[in-house]
């Protein structure tokens, strides 16, 4: 108990170690997991205090108040709705037990998770594909803004009075809805990144 309290003073207790994939299933974030849904862990953050779970749809973030409590709060961060940007490594100095991984989730507190030194080269990993679901995901923003550019040009063409009936408008309205929430929540809404994980993860 004397050295978790320690710990937690000396600002050395949430430093994690990468979690290999054969022992997913006996963390707490891999009871979170959507496997029933084809979702599937590629890399696992583990300290005393939480759990940075980077799934192909998400990033599940056990959060411990402290290392020396049991209170666990989860949090689940689909890549769907929240954009990754800022992704950085702090590497260790010469001094220092640690290195650092950042990044910032679109409407989320930014991240800056310690790990040790040693786990730097599979540090390297996560980085690359957090990176690339970064850069993806800002074309798929300018193809949505695009997308609505072009609906507002499209119904600039048309005019009220020149519709021949109200059944004609609605089906316009509808057919138009429905190509633009396919382009915008699936054709320029990648949820799935399981392809970008499986060219960068090597655990």
């Amino acid at each position: 108990m004397f050295k978790r309290i320690a710990s937690e003073a000396l600002g050395i207790s949430d430093i994690g170690i990468i979690v290999s994939p054969a022992d997913y299933d006996k963390v707490a974030a891999d009871d979170y997991v959507f496997h029933e849904d084809g979702e599937k862990i590629f890399f696992l953050i583990k300290s005393k205090k939480d759990e940075y779970c980077f799934t192909n749809l998400a990033l599940i973030h056990v959060d411990g108040d402290s290392a020396i409590s049991s209170k666990r709060a989860v949090k689940r961060y689909d890549y769907s709705s929240h954009k990754v940007s800022q992704v950085s490594i702090e590497t260790a100095g010469t001094i220092d037990l640690d290195v650092e991984l950042k990044f910032v989730l679109e409407g989320v507190m930014p991240f800056s998770i310690d790990l040790e030194k040693k786990c730097i080269e599979a540090l390297k990993d996560i980085y690359k594909a957090l990176i690339s679901i970064s850069k993806i995901q800002s074309k798929e923003e300018i193809a949505r803004d695009n997308a609505v550019l072009c609906l507002q040009a499209v119904s600039s063409m048309y005019k009220l009075n020149n519709v021949e009936s109200e059944d004609t408008i609605v089906k316009h309205y509808n057919s138009m809805l429905t190509n633009l929430n396919a382009t915008m929540l699936e054709r320029y809404t990648k949820r799935d990144f399981s392809n970008i994980f499986e060219k960068y993860i090597k655990n």
